[in-house]
């Protein structure tokens, strides 16, 4: 499996590159951005289940989530997909200049796909040449890249500005059960803390509560508890988990284990 390559340009846009299936990092994601599937497939796995990003897709992917990618090239294709970042700053810059107020909630279910037409096919293209660029792009030249992406999701959808510009925080949720559905994602504390619309103290003060140990440990417990039920109910290989379940390198997965129960994964 060769590896994962990724430019990042001015901080916002972002070109990845795959000549042989890759799994991505975990990802916490911050900001709204659009993606433009070139070539190969993206599946991406998050709460809600799993979506397939096929090729020649324009893609709206919102903030604050949880995502486990899977890039897959096509045939003799290569695997490239490109995307810009929406930020809040820039956001909350255009809804000022163009008064623009929201007053519904967005969908939480919604898929946010959009038809590759003219506009936001000459868009992407338009971005090629900063991925291969032989110079410094100013950050006026990449604020209006921005802007222009902006338009464009305006342009298809005008409801979305309901999304783009919604800047309320992550409202409070029940802490154990999103604990439950996403404790496999390899994520910082902090993530964690924000995703459930609390400040990191007030997380594992919370967090505390509710489980009676820190954070860490109980992620750490949660994981090695799935992964003795899969390998010995299911028939699972530790190789083909310990990513899944959040562990960054088998020989540390394998350490946990012994530990927590005594024995080995192939004593199990």
């Amino acid at each position: 499996m060769m590896e994962n390559t990724s430019e990042i340009i001015f901080d916002k846009l972002v070109y990845s590159c795959a000549f042989e299936s890759y799994r991505g990092h975990e990802e916490f994601i911050p900001d709204h951005f659009l993606g433009f599937q070139i070539s190969g497939e993206t599946h991406a796995f998050h709460e809600q289940g799993k979506t397939v990003i096929k090729e020649n897709t324009v893609v709206l992917v919102r903030k604050n989530q949880l995502i486990r990618t899977i890039k897959y090239p096509s045939g003799n294709e290569k695997y490239q997909f490109v995307s810009i970042t929406l930020d809040d700053e820039t956001l909350r810059q255009y809804a000022t200049e163009n008064k623009i107020t929201v007053h519904v909630n967005f969908p939480e279910n919604q898929r946010l796909f959009f038809e590759p037409d003219d506009f936001f096919k000459s868009y992407f293209a338009s971005l090629i040449p900063y991925i291969h660029k032989t110079k410094e792009v100013p950050p006026t030249l990449a604020a209006l890249k921005v802007k222009e992406a902006i338009e464009l999701i305006l342009l298809s959808n005008p409801d979305l500005k309901n999304l783009l510009f919604d800047f309320s925080e992550p409202h409070k949720i029940d802490l154990k059960e999103f604990m439950n559905k996403n404790f496999m994602f390899n994520v910082s504390v902090e993530a964690f803390a924000k995703l459930t619309g609390r400040s990191l103290s007030g997380f594992k003060r919370d967090f505390n509560k509710i489980f009676e140990m820190t954070p860490k440990q109980w992620l750490k417990e949660k994981r090695l508890k799935e992964a003795y039920y899969l390998i010995k109910n299911r028939d699972k290989k530790p190789s083909d988990i310990y990513l899944d379940l959040g562990f960054e390198n088998l020989s540390h997965f394998y350490s946990s284990f012994k530990k927590k129960f005594g024995v080995t994964t192939t004593e199990v």
